[in-house]
């Protein structure tokens, strides 16, 4: 025989657990459907770019950062899979939803704004971990390449840091955006932009002056050199490990205020209850 909670009793806590990883499964299980689409294309693309950038700069054993440059690229180039196809899927859920209206699928289940964003971020995490240990696959069979780690709590904090990142500015994209078109923008104006000018190719010392300074204010920039430090035990964020640290908090301050900011807007019903 079913029983029921008494009359006024709460069935939920103060936490909609059940809402939450329903939604975390739904977001992730739909791109898992496409995983051909959704993570090993991406890590193709990604491998493409390391044998491209190889074959035209590596040959006459170049060395950079102390390494060939197969290694000193290759964490660069996992991270920069993870932090686009993080913002590929934060970007996708509401505006796919908007435009097939299906949005009332995201707004009337029992959740909070701060559980939604959960969700929809802990999903894009999860695919840019996806596509970052498929990438990570790949180079550990490619010729000269190492992945050998020399601080793992740096690959672990940068990479979690960079998916988070772009997993809230894919939502924002998302709330914003009214058709695909939009969300093409912002990938190709904003994101393929600050991901390639970055430092994933070379380091910023063979820049001039002015535009060291302008890398440094590129986040993309400490994302990629952070979690190269990672694995190779040195950046071009600064001469000292404690450089490396204040970037670290430096990023993980950054996505506090744009999740802040994420929060707030979906909070308001901008263009996704008007």
């Amino acid at each position: 025989m079913i029983k029921f909670s008494p009359p006024g009793t709460p069935v939920m806590g103060r936490v909609n657990r059940l809402g939450l990883w329903t939604l975390y499964m739904k977001e992730v299980r739909r791109f898992f459907k496409v995983q051909m689409q959704t993570v090993w294309a991406p890590a193709i693309t990604t491998m493409l770019f390391l044998v491209i950038f190889t074959i035209a700069m590596g040959r006459g054993d170049r060395i950079i950062l102390g390494v060939n440059f197969a290694t000193f690229v290759a964490p660069g180039l996992i991270v920069m899979g993870m932090m686009q196809n993080a913002f590929a899927n934060g970007s996708f859920s509401l505006l796919g939803g908007k435009i097939q209206g299906t949005i009332i699928d995201y707004l009337m289940p029992p959740l909070s704004n701060f559980e939604l964003l959960v969700g929809l971020v802990g999903a894009s995490v999860t695919r840019a971990v996806f596509v970052g240990s498929a990438v990570a696959l790949a180079m550990m069979l490619y010729p000269d390449v190492s992945l050998a780690m020399h601080h793992p709590w740096a690959v672990a904090w940068f990479g979690l840091m960079g998916a988070i990142m772009l997993s809230l500015l894919g939502v924002l994209t998302s709330i914003w955006a009214e058709k695909f078109d939009h969300n093409a923008a912002v990938t190709n104006f904003v994101v393929a932009p600050l991901s390639l000018l970055s430092g994933t190719f070379y380091v910023i010392d063979n820049l001039s002056p002015f535009f060291q300074s302008v890398s440094r204010l590129n986040p993309f920039f400490y994302v990629i050199s952070g979690f190269r430090f990672g694995f190779l035990g040195q950046s071009d964020i600064g001469d000292t490990n404690m450089a490396v640290l204040h970037g670290a908090l430096g990023l993980g301050a950054l996505n506090v205020v744009l999740g802040l900011a994420t929060y707030l807007v979906l909070r308001s019903g901008w263009k996704l209850r008007s």
